[in-house]
């Protein structure tokens, strides 16, 4: 169900989907189909029944080393034998297919933990700012490197990131500089909320807390995912007043007295899925 060249995806017994990127000879560098096929693969996902919860991780040396650079692919947004107007208009879709495949991420029904280790450049933080919860290793660094390039960050980084820390005089900083965010920065800034030790360590975390959200009742996971993306962009009031309107549905669910149940009981609960 799951076949792509550079990610492998493994689901477990237990609802968990580890979905690895895997190209550890080029440092993980991203390359345009591969930032496709995620947002194929999170999209696919959030539609699994089998799946609860997600861990993204990468294989080798580094989580990422950003846009693979070897391919020249900036270049191909600019015809030199096409006007200003038509390079814009063509370049334009294909900037919006990146932005897309990284809000698939965000947009997945299933919460997804990054589990980050060494580097994680460029793309790795459009990417991983657009999951739920990231855990990263104690050499891990971070760096929104676009300007370096000479251009704007135009996929994530700007947008998310702010929301993220909350902190924008540093958002600022690192944008404007590319300077490197270490680990222990990162996790007093709130970019992670666990470092590790390396990477053996750092799975084992993010499959320790992906096992705890993947017993919970689906039907409440999802509505709690869902809630809190829609709260994050608007007012407390209009939050609220939306929540009203999703759970008069979905309180509607056997889920509310099998877990009332199951707590009185001191027993764990099998849920049906989605």
């Amino acid at each position: 169900m799951y076949q792509y060249e550079n990610i492998k995806v493994e689901v477990s017994s237990e609802g968990i989907a580890h979905v690895q990127i895997n190209r550890p000879n080029s440092l993980n560098a991203l390359l345009p189909q591969m930032i496709i096929d995620i947002g194929k693969i999170f999209q696919q996902i959030s539609d699994d029944n089998n799946v609860r919860c997600v861990i993204l991780s990468s294989s080798g040396r580094m989580f990422t080393a950003g846009l693979d650079l070897a391919g020249n692919e900036l270049s191909k947004l600019s015809n030199p034998k096409l006007d200003t107007a038509r390079n814009t208009y063509k370049a334009r879709p294909m900037i919006k297919l990146v932005q897309d495949a990284f809000t698939a991420v965000e947009l997945c029904s299933k919460p997804v933990i990054a589990a980050i280790h060494n580097a994680c450049i460029g793309g790795g933080v459009d990417l991983t700012t657009a999951c739920d919860i990231r855990y990263c290793t104690k050499d891990a660094y971070f760096s929104v490197k676009e300007v370096d390039l000479g251009f704007a960050a135009d996929v994530g980084s700007l947008q998310r990131l702010p929301k993220v820390i909350g902190n924008h005089s540093l958002v600022r900083e690192l944008c404007y500089t590319a300077r490197n965010m270490y680990a222990d920065e990162a996790l007093q800034c709130g970019l992670v909320n666990k470092v590790t030790e390396n990477h053996a360590s750092l799975l084992a975390e993010a499959f320790k807390t992906a096992q705890s959200i993947a017993s919970k009742s689906p039907i409440a996971i999802l509505s709690t995912k869902h809630l809190l993306n829609y709260s994050r962009d608007h007012s407390v009031a209009e939050g609220l007043d939306y929540s009203v309107t999703w759970n008069s549905a979905m309180l509607q669910t056997e889920d509310v007295s099998r877990s009332i149940e199951g707590l009185l009981k001191k027993t764990p609960v099998k849920y049906s899925k989605i």
